[in-house]
């Protein structure tokens, strides 16, 4: 959709996701915001107001689903129903009020342990293949199996499950699940025990994680990914589920258009839901490989049609769950120096405001996400900035922004409130 813009403010917003950790020994006492090389990110620090944010209400989990979708301006306390509904939005499955949509992982489990939440990171190819055996397999079995699984990008995809009525959809949805990321290295039973596991439906989720593991465990792709060292994807893990969310439309809230560039299915299911959007960028993996340079070109291109662009990186996330602090680092200057700079440079002479922020720390010593504070950096084109020197953990604490909710980082932009 191509359009001319009148002239006033546009906006972007860096999501830098994960980006945000604790000081290492390895970096002498650092974080990999500090170490990073990063000039186009601490220039607009120096020139900006700098602070801390949270992006996670206290009743959630500090997942990337609750935290981005506050980024986008909207509360989780009234629009979050769970992680897998949003990711659904934006593969355009189709779904009532009595289905329950689980975030499924293709996951390696060894001697009934969490070995590898992603499998070594299988291909989206392979992967496709054992879903599609795993929808074989269970409508053979089953007479009217009520579920259905759907292949999505590597290691991440969707299982949705038809219940009898809303009234059950609503239970299930509201049964208590494990992030497979946060359970690295523990007993898969004691991770689907207690908290209502006992009753019919739970127990009947928990049969279709095992049963998986039969039919995957010695499958044709597996057998391959054995032979060629890589781990296998011999078990799904179902979690992050909830029912089909109903959030407002962006522009009917802030009265702009919105684009996301993103190379997660989270994100694009979040910006799909709430109208805004999705630029699908060659090359943008979710990973480490990921397109930094494509994606920095073509948010250069939604600015020149859109009033706000949301660019999230998830490569940084990745390296803290990996516990990768060298990759880490590695991620933040390839976001300053493909994404960051060029963007900016793009806007000089223009009317704009800029945010930079993780949605969340992803520590390197703790593999997962935790629900510490995040900094923010707010940059406007007609200001001149605080005490705030560079982008990273300490630094913004000279800065003069008031730590407000995540979710009202819009409406500060639009209306000045910093």
């Amino acid at each position: 959709r191509q359009r001319q813009m009148c002239i006033r403010d546009r906006y972007v917003i860096f999501i830098p996701d994960g980006s945000s950790d604790y000081p290492i020994d390895e970096l002498d006492g650092m974080t990999p915001l500090m170490a990073a090389d990063t000039p186009n990110i601490d220039k607009m620090a120096k020139e900006g107001f700098g602070g801390l944010t949270n992006n996670v209400p206290d009743a959630y989990t500090p997942g990337s689903d609750v935290a981005n979708m506050s980024i986008f301006g909207f509360n989780p306390a009234d629009y979050y129903t769970g992680r897998g509904p949003l990711e659904a939005g934006s593969m355009g499955i189709e779904t009532t009020d009595k289905d329950v949509i689980f975030r499924c992982n293709t996951i390696t489990q060894k001697d009934n342990h969490m070995d590898d939440f992603n499998a070594g990171h299988i291909t989206s190819e392979e992967a496709e293949i054992l879903m599609d055996s795993l929808n074989d397999y269970f409508n053979g079995k089953y007479d009217d199996f009520k579920g259905r699984f759907y292949s999505g990008v590597s290691y991440r995809h969707l299982f949705v499950y038809s219940c009898d009525s809303a009234e059950d959809a609503k239970l299930l949805a509201d049964l208590k699940t494990m992030p497979p990321h946060d359970i690295a290295g523990e007993n898969l039973d004691e991770n689907t025990s207690g908290d209502r596991w006992d009753e019919k439906l739970p127990k009947f989720i928990k049969k279709i994680m095992w049963e998986s593991g039969e039919v995957l465990e010695n499958h044709e792709v597996n057998k391959k990914r054995v032979e060629n060292g890589k781990k296998p994807a011999n078990m799904v893990w179902l979690w992050g589920q909830g029912v089909t969310p109903t959030l407002p439309n962006f522009k009917d809230v802030y009265g702009l258009d919105a684009a996301v560039i993103t190379g997660v299915d989270l994100l694009k299911g979040i910006g799909a839901f709430a109208g805004f959007d999705i630029i699908d960028v060659p090359g943008a993996t979710g990973y480490f490989d990921t397109d930094y340079e494509a994606k920095g070109k073509y948010a250069i291109e939604a600015l020149k049609n859109h009033d706000v662009v949301f660019v999230h990186i998830e490569a940084p996330d990745e390296a803290g769950h990996a516990s990768d602090t060298a990759e880490k680092v590695r991620a933040i200057e390839q976001i300053d120096k493909h994404i960051v700079g060029p963007v900016l440079d793009s806007l000089k002479g223009q009317d704009f405001k800029a945010a930079i922020l993780p949605d969340h720390p992803t520590p390197v010593s703790v593999g997962t996400h935790t629900r510490d504070d995040v900094p923010l950096i707010i940059y406007s084109s007609d200001k001149t900035g605080d005490e705030c020197e560079s982008f990273d953990e300490q630094s913004v604490l000279k800065g003069s922004l008031d730590k407000k909710e995540g979710y009202k980082l819009m409406s500060r932009l639009i209306n000045d409130d910093f």
